[in-house]
C-alpha cells in the first residue's frame, strides 16, 4: 500500500504546478527539441525537494540504486524505457553484463540489483551479474529467499566477461568512486553504459550544478518565470582544509556570500522562513548530503565531518531547500527514477529523526514508493493545482528531466573523446 503523503498537494507551490501544467504541450516539445541535440545518460535518479515555495534537484545520480522502489505496476514503463535505450544504442544486444556497486549492507542492495535484472530480461536481453569488487562475488540473498549469483570479472583479448558469458553490453551500477580498475579501461569491442567519464573519479557537483543553471534559465524563459524557482544557487568553494583557520575562513566567506544572496531571494518572494545553506563534497557519496549551516559560526563541528582524516576536500556550498511534504510525521523527498530520457516511476526518501531541512541520506533513511504508483502517471490536465497527485507528480518528473538534461551537457563536456572536452 502506498503510504499517505501529508503535504504534497498544498502550498504555493500550486502557482508554479499551474504554470507547468498550463505550458504541457512547449515543455514536452523543448525537451524533445533538446534531446534531439543531446544523449540523455542511460538511467538516472534525481532528488527532488519541494519547499512550499521552490522546487528544485539537490542531487542528480548517473548510477541509481532505487530501482527496488519501482512497484510492479511502474515496470511496464521501465521495461519500454529499457527497450528503448537499448535499441538506440546497440539494437543487435543480446547479453548485457550487469556491474554491481559494493555491497555496504543496505538493505536495498540485492533487490535492487534483483529489479534490473528483471527490468533488462524483459526488455528482451540475457542478463549475468559480474563484480569489480572482491566483496560482492559469490551471491547475494534476498528477502524472499531468492539468491542472485555474481561471478568475478574475467578480462581475455579486451573483452570482460564471466565464465562462459560473453557480453556486448556492460551496464555499470557502480559509480567508480574508489577510481577505475583496469579491467574496465580501453574497452574498444564492447558498449559501456554509463560512460567511465559519468563516475565520481571525474564527475564533480559543481560542474554539474553550473549545467543545470543553464538548463533552468532557459526553461524559465520558456515559462515566463524566475528561473530561482527552480534552481537551487551553488558556489563551488574549491580545495579546502577544513581543519586549517584559513580554509575555515574561506568557507565562512563563501558560505555566508551565498546565504545573502539567499536572504534576498527570501524578502524578494516575503519568505519568512530563515535562509541556510548546504556544505557537500564536491564528488562522491561521502558525505551523507552534506552539512546543514543557517549561521557561519556554527560551521567547524560540522564540516569537520567531511574532512574525515583532516585532508583537503573539494567542497562546495549549495542553497538549502527544506521540504514541506512528510510522511507518517517523517520529512519525504521525492526520488525519481528515470531510463533514458523517460520518467519510470521513484520513491519517496524519508528519515523519522530529521527535520525538513537536513539531509534525508544516511542511517535511519528508508524508501517507500511513489504516490501515484496506484493513480497513475499522466497529468489530469483541467483539475485544479494541488487536487491531482498525478499533476504535482508530471511537475516533479519535469524538474527531474531538468537535472537530467543537465547531465547530458555535463557529460558532454567532459567527453575525453569529444572536441569540447574540458
Amino acid at each position: 500500500m502506498v503510504p499517505h503523503l501529508v503535504t504534497a498537494l498544498t502550498g504555493p507551490i500550486n502557482e508554479l504546478e499551474q504554470r507547468i501544467l498550463e505550458s504541457l504541450p512547449a515543455t514536452e516539445r523543448w525537451f524533445r527539441l533538446e534531446w534531439m541535440e543531446h544523449t540523455p545518460p542511460f538511467y538516472t535518479a534525481v532528488d527532488v525537494r519541494n519547499a512550499g515555495f521552490k522546487l528544485a534537484p539537490v542531487e542528480t545520480d548517473l548510477f541509481p540504486t532505487g530501482f527496488a522502489t519501482l512497484t510492479d505496476r511502474m515496470l511496464p514503463l521501465a521495461v519500454q524505457a529499457a527497450m528503448a535505450a537499448i535499441e538506440k544504442i546497440c539494437p543487435e544486444a543480446k547479453n548485457l553484463l550487469l556491474v554491481p556497486g559494493p555491497d555496504t549492507g543496505e538493505p536495498t542492495f540485492g533487490p535492487n540489483l534483483a529489479r534490473l535484472i528483471e527490468i533488462f530480461t524483459q526488455a528482451g536481453l540475457n542478463v549475468r551479474l559480474g563484480s569489480i569488487d572482491p566483496a560482492p562475488a559469490g551471491t547475494i540473498q534476498l528477502p524472499d529467499g531468492t539468491v542472485l549469483r555474481v561471478d568475478p570479472l574475467i578480462r581475455q583479448r579486451g573483452r570482460v566477461g564471466v565464465k562462459d558469458f560473453d557480453p556486448c553490453t556492460i551496464l555499470l551500477n557502480h559509480d567508480l568512486a574508489g577510481g577505475v580498475p583496469a579491467s574496465l579501461q580501453s574497452l574498444h569491442e564492447q558498449y559501456l553504459l554509463p560512460p567511465l567519464h559519468a563516475g565520481w573519479t571525474v564527475r564533480r557537483r559543481s560542474r554539474h550544478f553550473h549545467a543545470y543553471e543553464e538548463v533552468a534559465k532557459k526553461f524559465a524563459k520558456l515559462l515566463g518565470m524566475d528561473p530561482w524557482l527552480l534552481n537551487p544557487m551553488v558556489a563551488a568553494v574549491g580545495s579546502v582544509d577544513p581543519g586549517s583557520r584559513a580554509g575555515l575562513e574561506t568557507l565562512q566567506a563563501q558560505s555566508d556570500a551565498l546565504l545573502q544572496k539567499v536572504r534576498r531571494k527570501y524578502k524578494e518572494y516575503g519568505i519568512a522562513e530563515k535562509a541556510f545553506v548546504v556544505v557537500r563534497l564536491d564528488h562522491g557519496h561521502g558525505d551523507g548530503g552534506g552539512v546543514a549551516v543557517r549561521d557561519v559560526k556554527d560551521l567547524g563541528d560540522g564540516v569537520a565531518r567531511l574532512a574525515g582524516a583532516g585532508a583537503p576536500v573539494d567542497l562546495i556550498v549549495q542553497e538549502g531547500v527544506s521540504t514541506i511534504e512528510r510522511i507518517d510525521d517523517a520529512p519525504a523527498e521525492p526520488v525519481v527514477m528515470m531510463i533514458d530520457r523517460y520518467v519510470v516511476g521513484g520513491g519517496y526518501r524519508l528519515h523519522p529523526g530529521r527535520s525538513g531541512d537536513e539531509p534525508l541520506h544516511g542511517p535511519g533513511a528508508r524508501t517507500v514508493p511513489l504516490a501515484f504508483a496506484e493513480s497513475g502517471t499522466l497529468p489530469r490536465l483541467g483539475e485544479r493545482p494541488g487536487a491531482s497527485a498525478p499533476n504535482r507528480f508530471y511537475m516533479y518528473g519535469v524538474v527531474a528531466r531538468l537535472a537530467m538534461l543537465a547531465a547530458a551537457y555535463e557529460l558532454e563536456a567532459t567527453d575525453p573523446d569529444a572536441e569540447n572536452y574540458e
